[in-house]
């Protein structure tokens, strides 16, 4: 008898794993709502807490966010910017710019970010992110194309990862994005062998797509090791691979949480510079708010503030795709969308109209333009020389 109970409780064990795993991708989009950004400035507390960052940076979420947060504190905001009310996480990017020709620095507006969640195949349990979880993915020193080329990789077991990318939307690809004979290395970046309107570092087109101009493309890890803890934001997380696995599914190390992997679009208006500019002329005008010309430099930040309850339910049950997440029967009270949602930016200074200097006097680098000061080209040379990886700007 006790030989039998055993079988049953093994037996018991492995149908529960095998109800948990995932054998089809589904997914949802986190939409934002109200009047742009919840705020904008000089505000990173994972990379620069309790102080004024280096670069100012875009974000979203809820409205306790702060140059210094406790693991819990998002979770009492009064609001978000997120139309799903139990998610009060924040997320947050570099700040774009346009460089006029007299070396001035016009402020890109944020057009709109979606945040996508997806729940993909997996042997593993996907859990909900635990509150107070930081999470960083890209190198804010980068200023020359990344070693693992233009198209997405985020796969270990395909390759080196590639999880950043910019995509110009157009009304037409008869002429690419990026000049196909580009090296990246001479003021543009380089094209996505699979997709004519995505690529590494900025594009030179004018991204003209209905709706749909520049946008950054960042995506997060989904292997969280807990051992790391939630606050070293190097080493708690890594992609999942594939490796030993069947039916398109990617897993975790063993002992890690498998998490949501989560996707940033975020779209700049950059259309409204298109008459200060001329396209195809293999340079573009754009630059990031920490200096950098090339684009490569691209980055993002996270801290969750979910209701853990709620996310799981929508993990469990929710595949509304692009309609958004506001749409799952699970996803909760929702906001409204004809309000706005916004905190002042708590490092007062000039950001937005026409500014001398970047937020933070960055000078500009990349590609080797005049602007760069001698301190900008030597972290630059760092990087080549492989000394800089991991430095953020």
């Amino acid at each position: 008898m006790h030989f039998k109970a055993f079988c049953t409780v093994v037996i018991s064990a492995a149908f529960f794993a095998l109800a948990l795993a995932k054998d089809s991708r589904t997914f949802a989009v986190n939409h934002f709502y109200g009047n742009g950004a919840l705020t904008m400035g000089r505000m990173d507390p994972i990379m620069d807490p309790g102080k004024a960052a280096t670069h100012s940076h875009a974000v979203q979420g809820g409205s306790n966010f702060n140059l210094t947060m406790t693991d819990d504190a998002l979770m009492d905001s009064n609001c978000t910017s997120s139309l799903v009310n139990a998610d009060k996480s924040n997320y947050w990017t570099p700040s774009l710019y346009f460089q006029a020709k007299n070396g001035s620095f016009l402020s890109v507006p944020m057009f709109y970010m979606n945040v996508y969640y997806f729940f993909e195949p997996t042997d593993d349990e996907i859990k909900p992110f635990p509150v107070g979880l930081r999470m960083f993915v890209g190198n804010s020193s980068l200023r020359t194309p990344p070693p693992g080329g233009a198209g997405n990789v985020l796969d270990t077991n395909q390759g080196a990862i590639q999880p950043i990318q910019f995509t110009c939307p157009r009304s037409s690809y008869d002429i690419p994005s990026y000049p196909q004979d580009s090296d990246g290395l001479h003021g543009v970046g380089i094209q996505d062998p699979n997709n004519a309107g995505a690529g590494a570092g900025f594009p030179h087109m004018n991204c003209d797509g209905y709706a749909s101009p520049l946008r950054a493309d960042i995506h997060f890890p989904s292997c969280y090791n807990p051992k790391a803890g939630l606050h070293d934001y190097k080493t708690n997380m890594a992609f999942p691979s594939s490796k030993g696995t069947t039916g398109g599914k990617a897993n975790c190390p063993s002992g890690w949480i498998h998490v949501p992997h989560i996707f940033y679009e975020v779209y700049w208006n950059t259309p409204l510079f298109a008459e200060l500019w001329t396209e195809g002329t293999g340079s573009q005008p754009f630059i990031l708010s920490n200096g950098d010309r090339t684009g490569y430099s691209l980055h993002g930040d996270f801290i969750s503030g979910w209701d853990e309850s709620v996310l799981q339910k929508i993990i469990d049950n929710c595949d509304t795709g692009d309609s958004g997440m506001d749409k799952c029967a699970d996803a909760g009270f929702l906001n409204d969308a004809s309000t706005t949602c916004n905190i002042p930016n708590l490092v007062p200074e000039p950001i937005d109209g026409v500014l001398e200097r970047l937020p933070g006097n960055n000078p500009p680098t990349g590609w080797g333009q005049d602007g760069e000061d001698g301190a900008a080209k030597q972290r630059v040379r760092r990087h080549i020389h492989g000394h800089s990886r991991g430095k953020h700007i």
